[in-house]
C-alpha cells in the first residue's frame, strides 16, 4: 500500500485522470524529491517545496532531454536555491522552471499542473509520458 492508498489520504476524491505522487510532507521544506514515470511512461517528475508551495516539473533538461539529478532526489544546488542539471550545470528557478544560466538559458523546464488535497500531491495521470 502506498501513501496515496492509505485511508484519509485524499484518494477517495481524485479528479478524473489524476495520479497521486504522495504526501507533501515527504519533501522537506526547501528540498526536492523525484518520482518515477507513470505506468507505461518514460520520463519521471520531480517536485520542489517552498513552504506550502510545491512546484512539479518533468524530469528532463530542455537542453538535451536527460534527467536532471545525479543522485536520487538531489535536484537543487548546495544552497537549495536553484534547480541544477547534473549533466551540464544549467540552473533553473524553482518557482517557474526558467533557466537562468547554462546552455539552455532562457528556456524552461516543463511545468506540471499540481493540486494539493488532504496533504497529498496530485498531477495529471499522463504527466511525464
Amino acid at each position: 500500500m502506498t501513501a496515496c492508498d492509505r485511508p484519509g489520504a485524499g484518494r477517495e476524491s481524485p479528479a478524473h485522470g489524476e495520479r497521486c505522487l504522495g504526501p507533501v510532507e515527504e519533501i522537506p521544506d526547501g528540498g526536492s524529491r523525484g518520482y518515477p514515470p507513470p505506468p507505461g511512461g518514460f520520463t519521471g517528475l520531480f517536485a520542489v517545496r517552498r513552504g506550502e508551495a510545491v512546484f512539479v516539473y518533468v524530469n528532463s533538461c530542455p537542453h538535451v532531454g536527460l534527467p536532471l539529478e545525479i543522485q536520487p532526489h538531489r535536484f537543487l544546488d548546495r544552497a537549495g536555491e536553484l534547480i541544477v542539471c547534473a549533466a551540464h550545470g544549467a540552473r533553473f528557478r524553482p518557482e517557474d522552471g526558467y533557466c537562468v544560466s547554462g546552455p539552455c538559458t532562457g528556456d524552461a523546464l516543463e511545468a506540471v499542473t499540481t493540486r494539493i488535497e488532504a496533504g497529498m500531491i496530485w498531477v495529471p495521470e499522463k504527466a511525464g509520458i
